[in-house]
């Protein structure tokens, strides 16, 4: 299968959205989700939210979530964390299989997303495709056409990451708030938030 052609700003659009997340610890949460009791710091979990490709080697994108132990019930609950229940992997990446497979099937979603340094393997992509997307129906599910040429779509959750990445600075990560609300939970703030998002500050790349 020959290579699919993507446009430079679609990879670096991907590539800072994950490359933001790398490093956040995820602490914030309220009360047990089980019964509504108090919780406590229990301890730390490191998680894997994706895999880059970079010169063809795979680099492993880490978060940690912060666990709690409930005092009511004796329950152990995770913080608010960027990720679909019973997946490994982050959830702007899922999206991201999904929002490819409007346009594409399954075997083309793979190789757009390696062309863009996302490792994902197949048979992981189908189950996020057939599993996730017709279980969750979240607002990052919302997508834009990036690229007509190309059939490309991107989620807005990784849109909006991506504009939050940009004006880091060297070496630090997104705050895990707004990673949160990025990522469109029910258990992040609803406040209006006016995130934004990456187009027009790339639009006048030389590569695009």
């Amino acid at each position: 299968m020959k290579p699919p052609r993507i446009l430079p700003i679609i990879t670096d659009i991907v590539q800072n959205a994950i490359s933001g997340v790398d490093g956040v610890t995820f602490t914030g949460h309220s009360i047990c989700p089980a019964c509504g009791g108090p919780l406590a710091g229990y301890d730390t979990k490191k998680k894997q939210f994706a895999h880059l490709l970079i010169d063809n080697e795979k680099k492993t994108v880490y978060v940690s979530v912060k666990r709690f132990y409930c005092r009511s019930c004796h329950k152990l609950c995770y913080a608010d964390e960027p990720f679909y229940p019973d997946t490994r992997i982050g959830s702007p990446v899922i999206d991201l299989c999904i929002a490819l497979s409007m346009t594409m099937p399954v075997n083309r979603v793979v190789a757009y997303l390696a062309v863009m340094g996302i490792f994902v393997d197949r048979s992981s992509c189908r189950l996020y495709v057939n599993h996730i997307s017709n279980t969750y129906v979240r607002i990052n599910a919302r997508y834009l056409n990036i690229d007509d040429r190309s059939g490309v779509h991107l989620p807005l959750s990784v849109l909006t990451l991506s504009g939050l990445a940009i004006v880091l600075d060297e070496g630090s990560h997104i705050d895990e708030s707004d990673v949160i609300t990025a990522c469109g939970f029910p258990s992040a703030p609803r406040k209006a938030r006016n995130f934004p998002l990456p187009l027009k500050r790339w639009i006048n790349r030389e590569e695009y």
